[in-house]
């Protein structure tokens, strides 16, 4: 089973990936070269906001699955409105497509990622020593298909344009779709079950709570409140008061018992970690991208590359490493080092990859060479694999048993916070400030990273045994 859920999460990130590797170019473009002519900075920070909503709507697709449908019925029908945001974008013109389809795949996506993870996690009891290892394993299918997206949909951007590159994203996420479609009646009965169902006469009810968090976000834009300039702020705001709503709820919970708490509380300085980590990582597709775009040298044997080809680099070394790591995890058994001490691994990692940029800094145009910022995508690597996959794995490990999927949305909205603090932060970029810009966000990680192994054995404590 882990080889079915390893395909359709390719296929779908395949058309996450391809259509994310396009986007911020098809924003801050010019009308003449087929873009929307949105200002830089705010087409960083919608890219930022988008991000954030992905991981934010999770809530929304974990809680569906834990109260409602259950995670198999929620990952399809999430998939559906993945396809038809692409398909928006790839058929509707200017802003209306570009707003229409990022809505759609930020839910769909957020529905999908939280339960396809969840479903994972069904496939291995908590104290197994292989848990790690499938986790690795099922991250390298999401970066197949982060590798071939970019390189696909960009090469359909440089030859025929933006919205045939979407088209594309669309074709992809179909065969996922379909692919799924064949093969789910073959996932365990746990993955149809419903961990903590909704009494029927609380469903109106929640239908009109529903309704009413709809009318209030459309009249904050309506009315100005939400802008496009603010919105990557607003989205933070809203990821930290859902975090601590959730943490809150989780924890106050009669069907949440004291070892389960423990381990809720555990996760805590974890949570804050991997906000920290995201909120460097995913500057591959706000800062790296618009250094791809002018800082860096791409031509090819004559050729010049499209500068959405830099976002395949990383899953490239994924699908070298991944492996590789898997292995070591499971070799090591239980002597491989505890979650909290792989995440400041990573966390420190990601801040040296940010010094790294700096000695090829104030170069001008098309200076940097692409051999140089390999390298440096080649630690965000190594750190995106000591944390993200492990993120994914401790989040199903720590969860209490009635909140099994809420708890992996808990981890992405994590991913929220940082990945909108990524849009908002590529604000503070530019040439001018590069150097200042890569040494405060590389220390402040490093920093972090020595912070979080020191408090490990502390927080294997409140694990409650759990590594």
């Amino acid at each position: 089973m882990l080889a079915n859920l390893f395909s359709v999460e390719l296929w779908e990130r395949f058309s996450f990936y391809g259509m994310q590797g396009i986007l911020l170019y098809y924003m801050y473009y010019s009308a003449a070269d087929g873009g929307l002519g949105i200002d830089q900075a705010t087409a960083t920070g919608l890219v930022g906001a988008y991000g954030g909503a992905v991981y934010l709507s999770t809530i929304l697709g974990g809680w569906l699955a834990d109260r409602v449908l259950g995670s198999e019925k929620v990952l399809f029908y999430s998939a559906v409105l993945i396809m038809l945001g692409h398909i928006s974008l790839a058929a509707l013109p200017g802003i209306a497509g570009l707003a229409v389809g990022l809505v759609l795949v930020a839910f769909g996506s957020g529905g999908l990622k939280a339960n396809a993870t969840s479903l994972v996690g069904t496939l291995y009891s908590t104290q197994d020593t292989r848990r790690d290892a499938g986790f690795s394993i099922f991250y390298m299918g999401i970066n197949i298909g982060g590798l071939a997206g970019p390189l696909l949909t960009g090469l359909a951007w440089d030859t025929w344009g933006f919205h045939f590159g979407f088209g594309l994203a669309a074709a992809g996420m179909a065969i996922g779709l379909v692919q799924y479609a064949l093969t789910r009646h073959r996932l365990p009965e746990s993955a149809h079950a419903v961990a903590n169902p909704l009494p029927r006469r609380q469903y109106p009810k929640m239908a009109g709570i529903g309704a009413a968090a709809v009318v209030v976000i459309a009249l904050a834009f309506i009315t100005g409140l939400v802008t496009a300039e603010n919105l990557a702020p607003v989205m933070a705001a809203a990821a930290v008061v859902a975090s601590v709503s959730y943490f809150v709820v989780i924890l106050r919970s009669r069907k949440v018992g004291a070892e389960e708490r423990s381990r809720v509380y555990s996760f805590m300085p974890l949570f804050i970690a991997s906000a920290a980590f995201w909120a460097l990582f995913q500057q591959q597709f706000t800062v790296v991208a618009l250094y791809a775009d002018t800082q860096l040298d791409r031509t090819l044997f004559g050729w010049e590359m499209p500068p959405s080809w830099v976002q395949s680099i990383n899953p490239v070394f994924i699908i070298i490493f991944a492996g590789v790591l898997a292995a070591l995890w499971k070799k090591l058994g239980s002597r491989q080092p505890s979650s909290p001490l792989k995440f400041a691994v990573g966390l420190a990692l990601m801040g040296v990859a940010f010094l790294a940029f700096i000695p090829f800094s104030g170069g001008g145009p098309a200076s940097t060479p692409l051999l140089g910022l390999a390298f440096i995508l080649l630690l965000f690597t190594l750190a995106e694999l000591f944390l993200s996959p492990i993120g994914l794995s401790v989040a199903t490990k720590l969860a209490p048993e009635a909140f099994r999927t809420q708890m992996v949305a808990l981890f992405f909205l994590s991913v929220s916070l940082g990945t909108t603090l990524a849009g908002w932060l590529a604000g503070f970029y530019s040439t001018e400030t590069e150097v200042s810009y890569f040494a405060f966000s590389g220390v402040t990680a490093i920093v972090l990273g020595v912070a979080l192994a020191a408090a490990s054995p502390a927080i294997r404590r409140q694990m409650k045994g759990v590594q």
